[in-house]
């Protein structure tokens, strides 16, 4: 079991379950130990890893009879990224004769994102990050931990048992759920201070970007991104646990608070906080909405991937573009085509990373749909929404638009039928070691299994 307050450090056990179900489940993680322990860890990894070949194709060399094992693994989650959101961000960016980076990935599959919830049929973002990152479905709100509440074993840990360097980057709270199910193990995704506890004394990702700066510093310091006490969501200092940067300062972390900051730096250890709580502003069109981080997703992963790569052991890395699914929430297309992208734009970035450095597994994925997003003809007889209505849900909901296809005199409408996540599939494509093995339908415990494999992990 987990002391929920003391510095330990996780281990494997060996009670594995199946997990496709509800009701039996990998109960993964028993048993932890102290920090000031010594544990000798056989990890049994592959005598030689497949390595890719610029140009998105890979080897055949497999360790020992066992799938490809990868030097470096990157992991891209478009939140909320459904394959309506990726069409309408291909049509508004590079039109319907081009191609966008993460379309551009040698395979591709889809993936069934079905919590284990006992009340909601659709996921939410905590469970859907706790099944790719653990290979467990769990209920919605939990992070990293099954239906009874033990704790699972990540894929950060698993790149940590290989002596492989981890990195988390978000434009969300680098404390919210999806960054949060490869760091910590919660019961609950809303225990934002705790997450952030447990990264700075328990797992220790090498690189920690994004935003939440609130939630590491206890009420009334202010920090460095100042309170707004008039935002309509509160945004002012709440941690739980004290002061959180100055602990990750005490264990080696730099923190950074800007772009300059960040640059400048040469720490193997980072944590940058660049705003107090998400890196944008999420709201319908006109009502305080902006996507404009003062780090942008690709600089951060950039940092992220020039620290990391200095590793001999290679890395994992976690890199999140949230504001996709935070605007579909609120039914503002124009901002998540933007959001969509700088995701893309981050994934040209990792694409290159990967032709310079064989044997780097890149997967992009969406954890779930957000939005009911659907991509139309302009057709003023065909509006869904009603124009007549003062409610701030329905009048929202209205159609977005109308957006240029680029390169062309063509134009669609954005449509939506809700401001919740759906349950349909999401897209994936990949390239580097093992990743024709994501290239069907599945669900994203399966694609747990494949990062895992591709990490040397036990199977």
């Amino acid at each position: 079991m987990v002391d929920p307050t003391g510095p330990d450090r996780p281990v494997d056990g060996d009670d594995d379950v199946p997990h496709r179900g509800g009701s039996t489940m990998r109960t993964g993680l028993r048993t932890w130990i102290s920090t000031g322990g010594t544990v000798a860890l056989t990890l049994g990894l592959a005598a030689s890893a497949a390595v890719d070949v610029p140009g998105g194709g890979q080897s055949t060399e497999r360790g020992r009879g066992g799938p490809p094992t990868a030097r470096n693994v990157v992991l891209v989650v478009g939140d909320g990224l459904g394959v309506a959101a990726r069409d309408a961000i291909r049509l508004a960016t590079v039109g319907q004769d081009g191609r966008l980076a993460m379309d551009a990935l040698r395979h591709a599959g889809w993936t069934r994102t079905d919590s284990a919830d006992p009340v909601e049929a659709v996921t939410d973002s905590a469970a859907s990050a706790t099944a790719f990152a653990t290979g467990v479905r769990t209920y919605n709100g939990a992070v990293s931990v099954d239906v009874e509440g033990t704790p699972v074993t990540t894929l950060l840990e698993h790149a940590q048992r290989a002596r492989k360097a981890t990195g988390l980057v978000t434009t969300a709270q680098v404390t919210d759920a999806t960054p949060a199910a490869f760091g910590a193990h919660v019961a609950d995704r809303a225990d934002q201070s705790e997450i952030a506890r447990q990264y700075v004394e328990v797992t220790r990702p090498d690189v920690i970007l994004g935003g939440g700066e609130d939630w590491w510093y206890p009420e009334g310091d202010e920090g460095a991104h100042p309170d707004d006490p008039d935002d309509p969501r509160p945004e002012v200092s709440r941690s739980t646990a004290g002061d959180l940067v100055a602990r990750a300062e005490a264990v080696g972390y730099d923190h950074v608070t800007t772009a300059e900051e960040l640059a400048a730096t040469r720490s193997g250890r980072i944590l940058g906080l660049f705003a107090n709580e998400e890196m944008f502003e999420q709201a319908p069109e006109g009502q305080g909405d902006e996507y404009e981080p003062t780090v942008p997703l690709a600089t951060m992963t950039a940092k992220a991937l020039d620290v990391l790569s200095r590793d001999r052991q290679g890395f994992f890395l976690l890199v999140e573009e949230e504001g996709v699914d935070e605007m579909a929430h609120a039914n503002n297309a124009a901002l998540a085509i933007r959001a969509g992208q700088a995701l893309d734009e981050t994934v040209d970035l990792v694409r290159d990373f990967a032709d310079r450095h064989p044997g780097t597994l890149v997967v992009v994925v969406g954890d779930h749909e957000t939005g009911g997003l659907a991509v139309e003809n302009v057709d003023v007889e065909d509006e869904s929404g009603d124009t007549g209505s003062t409610e701030p849900s329905v009048t929202q909901s209205v159609e977005d638009g109308p957006f240029t296809v680029a390169g062309s005199d063509l134009q669609f409408t954005v449509d939506w039928t809700t401001g919740s996540h759906t349950g349909g599939a999401t897209p994936l494509t990949a390239q580097g070691p093992g990743a024709d093995r994501l290239a069907r339908t599945q669900h994203s415990t399966d694609v747990f299994d494949v990062l895992r494999d591709a990490l040397g992990g036990r199977r």
